[in-house]
């Protein structure tokens, strides 16, 4: 009886387990996926270490909304057409197996150009006010430089950081881009240190629609880990209380 016992309660165990594993890959394919930021482009609205919950129900399904991206069907199933301005976790045309996240600059049919560190959405200058020195530390070595508030068309206003010096670069004058039908144009934050659509021999060049992942709405964890792992006595002053539950605009 003792023995029937165990292997009733063994097989109440592994039916738990595998329901918990359906739930679990469930809840990650069809509503919320985490995300953790490993890199600074796009401080100072997100920092590395900040970790985010992408809503997968926004923009409905694709084949990267699944585990694996299986090529079961191509374009998307429901949801609804992303907005100007929205922070994306996408997968870049030049490398498929990674996540990567800016935000929506440009929409299909848009033209898109960056003149002397100037953004120029459909020919016209998007507004900006300067909102002080900024220090991005993400690399390890603190840069310097200024934050503005831009207003994107159609009023979503959002705070980029920018580094002195380098209205010379590409990054900061580039051609005239106009965003096929069916695309996205993707622009860090962080504009001086960010791999985005304005480099066009990079990954992510313009971004399908099919590649779109979902937004990011809100940052539920955040922690700075300039110390080792290790050193746990650390943690407490490592993580960024202020950051918790913290909305992404």
């Amino acid at each position: 009886m003792a023995r029937q016992g165990e292997k009733a309660g063994f097989g109440e165990l592994v039916k738990t387990l595998f329901w918990a594993a359906v739930i679990a890959t469930g809840i990650h394919s069809f509503l919320f996926e985490p995300f953790y930021i490993p890199s600074g482009s796009m401080v100072p609205t997100l920092l590395v270490g900040d970790y985010l919950v992408v809503d997968k129900f926004a923009y409905g399904y694709s084949r990267f909304s699944f585990p694996f991206a299986p090529d079961l069907f191509s374009g998307r199933i429901g949801g609804h057409l992303p907005k100007r301005g929205d922070v994306v976790v996408f997968r870049p045309p030049g490398q498929m197996d990674e996540d990567f996240i800016k935000r929506i600059i440009g929409l299909p049919g848009d033209t898109v150009q960056v003149t002397n560190g100037q953004l120029l959405i459909n020919g016209q200058p998007v507004p900006e006010a300067d909102a002080g020195t900024y220090v991005d530390d993400s690399s390890g070595q603190p840069m310097t430089g200024r934050a503005y508030t831009e207003t994107l068309p159609g009023g979503r206003v959002h705070t980029i950081f920018r580094l002195p010096g380098t209205n010379g670069d590409f990054a900061n004058n580039t051609p005239v881009y106009t965003v096929p039908p069916g695309d996205y144009f993707m622009m860090g934050d962080s504009r001086d240190n960010s791999e985005d659509s304005r480099f066009m021999d990079g990954p992510v060049g313009f971004v399908p629609a099919e590649n779109l992942i979902g937004p990011a709405e809100m940052i539920f964890f955040s922690i700075d880990l300039r110390h080792p792992f290790w050193e746990v006595w650390y943690w407490p002053f490592e993580i960024r209380w202020g950051r918790m539950l913290h909305g992404i605009s």
